[in-house]
């Protein structure tokens, strides 16, 4: 086993040389630390080791390996990215900001490894220090507790295309210390404990604390005449935080270009009260800084108390705050006026989250900078950009009048002169019309006010875009139709993308092998390449590869799934999968009913001619959503009894994967067969889950829901199992009085899965525990699960009939990663920089030229 062998210290001149030259911006100044050989990595973790970490190599541990390799990688990151910076500092440009609560980037080091084409050299570099494989550094990697679901691996997709499409970018969040949670299963049931990320240290990140922010809170405000007998308004708060950045370069795919990935900290202003602790209040000594560093604590609090709604507020201004003043402070460092605002800065709004930032920048423009509010106004809707990914009423937010005011009484003044300003334009299209005023008014007045932040958003900004062109069309129909009568031209849509190099790439490096082998591997670039796959969609060598190729993936997922849950599948049985986050919109119990309609056929007899199928799911429930948590309870009820049986010996199997991840999705995603993709039409906005499974060549059963209606566009209606009512369907049903009930009696099966789950047949013999959920589904049935239970037990026949001609099925598979090209974050940014932002590539260059 190699090890370091340190070299006598040099003594530092007390000044400097005469001759010595400093390296511009942009050089390798130390080749030693940013070569890309094996050597060069192996002399980068040798130092690391024994200068970083105080390690010699012969008692280094494997995290000690992983945090050396980390480090020696994000040396090499560094030139490239303060390159970048110098040369925006030197030539500025338009930057993309992209404002988003949850940035879920998942593990970095073998991302990197492959952004840099040095996977190779790492793992010769690993094998000096006795590791043969190197999955097993990559395996000590704990994933940053930067997000949840979609919404954050978006965002994440987004910063690595922009990175890779030479776009100058920020990705604005806040830097979770605890993440949302961990997920347990204990006797069935979610659990969660405290996703404690850090505990280890995470090297990517380089804390910029002389960079931070000061955030305000509470107090008042108080109105003044500036020294031009300009009347103005100042907040003075009662409470601050400080924003402290910490920046996690993302590098682009083989360019130089390296963005940046800025998340707040949240610091008290004093950490420590002597006063207090003098006179025995030790508790209090320390009040603030613990409320404080509250804000960057965890993911999404509870909102459902009135605490947790304060803290969730006082989050998404904390961050969005620091960000807004961290991009008007990059403007006063380079002399650039604020005026010049939307020249410098494309911001983009992921969500509603950060929707105050429209509240926000116009309290920076004209209590900080005093301009007028004319300029102010044209300045903010100039600048920013807002992402709507949902039509769920519970996913916008509002915020009461009176909670917001307490909290943030400055900005409740801007928000009711925006509206004030905004209804008097309405009044002049819609004379006398009371309707339209209360539908398009930020402040909802029915009930208990509140500041309708999707529609802040929707005013403040240039331009409102869906994520599918499903959803894109019912932002413009239902959600938003008032707005879109009013500015037709502000309404566009951008179907979401996924990055082919983590989630085919770097997540399935045997399939991309194979491909890069047929087609070559301009691929990875240019995803619309793999429509080249479709001259050998025929060809029955090819054909055998890939099935080889698919058994060896799923192979690798089921020794994870025996090592982890104890149960043995097999990896030739149809993989039928659903993983993502667990809601009744997204239908897992829908699933569920079929797997035990699956099961009964089975017991009864009837199922000589199924397949073998192993059904897979994961995926975590908020902590108090009570429903969503039952679901669990629910599939690890029908799991225990199905997995016992040994009538389902090499028949059925049923697994659900706890604490559902990127890390596990690179897993998950390559080895499945089947995509579940059965969201109630109209309810998904998009989905990029189902992109992932197509990409790595699973066939997709689902509703004409979302992304799931250009999927099919892409792929072919033949190589796709389609169910379910349609959005208009669900609409005439929901019209003329949808009774679930009357479902049961007209389908037979249907009724027998349902007196099962009654007799307690899942729950050990608790007739009650499933209770709810059925009440919810026979009384009900919100998502008209019962609705479309028949069409998708139809469909789940054709996915029969296809599996068992598995020429057939690899051909459909093949076809449908041949035609993903569409569904790569490339496409989605280069849409959004062209349609939107306005942004251009600003290609990096690297001199070594001294000066």
């Amino acid at each position: 086993m190699a090890q370091a062998t340190p070299t006598q210290p040099q003594a530092l001149p007390t000044g400097r040389p005469a001759n010595l030259r400093l390296p511009t911006p942009g050089c390798y100044a130390d080749p030693h630390r940013s070569g890309l050989t094996a050597a060069d990595v192996f002399d980068g973790m040798t130092e690391h080791l024994f200068y970083t970490l105080g390690k010699l190599a012969p008692t280094a541990s494997r995290h000690d390996l992983y945090m050396a390799l980390s480090y020696a990688v994000r040396d090499r990151l560094m030139t490239r990215y303060l390159a970048g910076l110098e040369a925006l500092r030197k030539t500025p440009t338009r930057v993309v900001a992209y404002l988003s609560a949850e940035f879920l980037i998942g593990p970095q080091l073998g991302n990197n490894l492959l952004m840099l084409g040095i996977q190779e050299a790492a793992a010769e570099a690993l094998k000096g220090f006795g590791i043969q494989d190197l999955g097993e550094i990559l395996d000590v990697e704990e994933e940053p507790g930067l997000g949840n679901g979609g919404l954050g691996r978006l965002a994440a997709c987004f910063l690595e295309s922009l990175a890779s499409l030479e776009i100058p970018a920020t990705g604005y969040g806040i830097r979770y210390e605890f993440g949302i949670f961990d997920q347990l299963i204990r006797d069935g049931w979610q659990v969660e404990i405290t996703d404690k990320w850090l505990k280890g240290g995470w090297p990517w990140e380089l804390p910029q604390p002389d960079q931070a922010c000061f955030v305000g809170f509470g107090g008042r405000t108080e109105t003044y005449r500036d020294e031009r007998d300009v009347l103005r308004s100042r907040w003075i708060p009662e409470e601050h935080a400080i924003g402290v950045p910490h920046d996690v370069p993302v590098l682009g795919y083989r360019v130089n270009t390296c963005d940046r990935l800025r998340l707040w900290r949240a610091d008290a202003t004093e950490s420590f009260d002597f006063y207090a602790f003098n006179i025995g209040d030790y508790y209090g000594a320390v009040e603030e800084k613990v409320g404080s560093e509250t804000l960057s604590k965890v993911l999404y609090p509870n909102d459902g108390t009135d605490e947790g709604r304060r803290l969730r507020l006082k989050q998404q201004h904390f961050f969005v705050s620091c960000s807004l003043q961290d991009m008007i402070r990059s403007l006063d460092a380079r002399g650039i006026p604020v005026q010049e605002f939307p020249e410098h800065w494309a911001v983009q709004l992921n969500d509603t989250h950060p929707s105050i930032a429209v509240a926000e920048l116009m309290r920076l423009l004209l209590d900080e900078k005093l301009l007028d509010w004319e300029d102010a106004w044209a300045i903010t809707t100039a600048s920013l950009a807002y992402t709507n990914h949902t039509l769920l009423p519970e996913a916008l937010e509002k915020w009461g009048v009176d909670l917001f005011g307490a909290l943030l009484p400055r900005h409740l003044e801007i928000i009711f002169e925006i509206n004030r300003r905004f209804l008097q334009q309405v009044r002049v299209r819609h004379p006398g019309d009371e309707g339209v005023l209360r539908r398009v008014s930020i402040i909802d007045e029915e009930g208990a006010r509140a500041v309708r932040m999707a529609h802040l958003a929707t005013i403040g900004s240039h331009h409102v875009n869906g994520v599918a062109a499903l959803h894109s069309d019912l932002v413009r129909r239902d959600l938003f139709s008032d707005f879109a009568a009013l500015w037709p031209e502000k309404f566009t849509n951008v179907t979401n993308g996924v990055t082919p190099r983590r989630w085919l790439a770097l997540a399935n490096p045997r399939l991309s092998r194979l491909i890069s082998d047929t087609i070559g591997d301009g691929w990875v670039k240019d995803l619309e390449q793999l429509r080249q796959l479709e001259a050998h969609a025929d060809d029955a060598s090819f054909l055998e590869r890939w099935g080889e190729t698919k058994l060896a993936v799923k192979t690798q997922l089921s020794h994870y799934i025996r090592n982890h849950t104890g149960v043995a599948v097999d990896p030739a049985s149809l993989f039928d999968v659903q993983v993502k986050r667990i809601h009744e919109y997204k239908r897992q119990h829908l699933s569920a009913l079929q797997v035990i309609a699956h099961y009964l056929r089975i017991k009864s007899g009837a199922g000589d001619d199924l397949p073998p199928r192993t059904v897979i799911f994961g995926g975590k429930a908020a902590p108090g959503y009570y429903m969503a948590k039952l679901i669990i309870r629910f599939i690890n009820g029908i799991a225990d009894t199905v997995n016992a049986d040994p009538d389902m010996d090499g028949r059925l199997r049923v697994i659900f994967l706890p604490d559902y991840s990127v890390k596990l999705g690179e897993k998950v995603y390559p080895a499945a067969d089947l995509s579940e993709q059965i969201s109630t039409a109209g309810k998904e906005a998009s989905g990029t889950g189902n992109m992932k499974f197509a990409m790595n060549g699973a066939l997709t059963i689902g509703t004409l829901d979302g992304a799931n209606v250009e999927i099919r566009e892409q792929v072919g209606a033949d190589n796709f199992f389609l169910f379910g009512l349609t959005t208009e369907e669900i609409a005439a049903l929901r019209a003329e009085g949808y009774r679930p009930w009357e479902r049961i009696g007209s389908i037979p099966e249907l009724g027998e899965v349902l007196r099962l789950i009654e007799q307690g047949h899942f729950s050990e013999g608790d007739g009650d525990l499933f209770r709810p959920l059925l009440q919810n589904l026979t009384g009900q049935d919100p998502y008209f699960v019962l609705a479309d239970f028949q069409d998708y037990q139809r469909a789940q026949q054709d996915v029969n009939q296809a599996w068992s001609d598995r020429r057939r099925w690899n051909r459909m598979a093949v076809l449908n990663t041949a035609r993903t090209g569409f569904f790569s974050s490339d496409r989605s940014i280069r849409e959004y920089a062209e349609r939107i932002w306005g942004a251009q590539p600003y290609p990096v260059t690297i001199s070594c030229e001294m000066e």
